[in-house]
């Protein structure tokens, strides 16, 4: 606060970004760098340290742990996420893909489930990119006709093996995000879902759960929750033959 009221809040803004920018471009680098990579257990580490604090995903450790691992055994090619808001889980889908990996993120800059993340966060997201990966950033309605296209025009004739969904949360807005883009999924591609437990809220606003619970049974699935009794949050995985 000190520095603030010293050198002024457009300048102490502009010092403090390139300075957390900085900082976790410093770990990545260093561990891209060297003889070993991220894992599971290192990557989701890292998101949850004081370093990372920016870009944490807003998810229990807990849960996410157990993502991580699922990711880092599908290795996924083709990683399309919808809602990335922070940048953790794009981070850490980044750190666990393939090497060579094509990652696209699709993220509503504002409404209810939207917010965007800032400008001076892009060249940072760009960065979680692996030598001979690819990152692509796309900021508009996951559910119109457009935003469909240009991720087929970015894709080709590539299918997605790892689609996470954290976009709209109403029942409909899920619903439509899984059918979408379903089909563009790969044989044996993964789908994970976003706040699968039940919005306990005097006023609910998260529906997911009411979906999930309508489709999980068609597939092969696993359910990672903190806590039965928690409101929201939890993480669902499909696989998708």
């Amino acid at each position: 606060m000190k520095l603030k009221k010293l050198f002024g809040g457009r300048i102490y803004d502009v010092v403090s970004k390139q300075l957390i920018t900085r900082s976790i471009r410093k770990t990545i680098d260093f561990t891209q760098k060297s003889d070993r990579s991220f894992t599971a257990q290192s990557a989701v580490g890292f998101l949850f340290s004081d370093t990372a604090k920016y870009v944490r995903p807003w998810q229990h450790v807990e849960e996410i742990a157990q993502l991580a691992g699922v990711i880092e055994g599908k290795k996924p090619k083709v990683v399309l996420e919808i809602g990335t808001a922070s940048g953790g889980t794009l981070f850490l889908a980044a750190c666990l893909a393939a090497p060579d990996a094509l990652l696209v993120s699709i993220d509503l800059p504002h409404g209810l489930y939207g917010g965007g993340y800032p400008d001076w966060k892009i060249p940072l997201y760009k960065g979680f990119a692996q030598k001979d990966q690819s990152i692509e950033l796309l900021q508009g309605d996951s559910h119109s006709q457009n935003m469909f296209l240009q991720l087929t025009r970015i894709l080709g004739d590539k299918k997605i093996d790892y689609l996470f969904i954290d976009g709209d949360h109403t029942y409909e807005g899920v619903k439509q995000d899984f059918e979408m883009y379903g089909k563009l999924l790969a044989p044996g591609a993964i789908v994970a879902f976003h706040d699968i437990v039940s919005d306990k809220s005097e006023k609910p606003d998260h529906f997911v759960s009411v979906f999930w619970n309508e489709i999980k049974n068609k597939y092969r699935f696993q359910e990672f929750v903190k806590d039965k009794n928690q409101s929201k949050l939890g993480l669902g995985v499909l696989e998708v033959s």
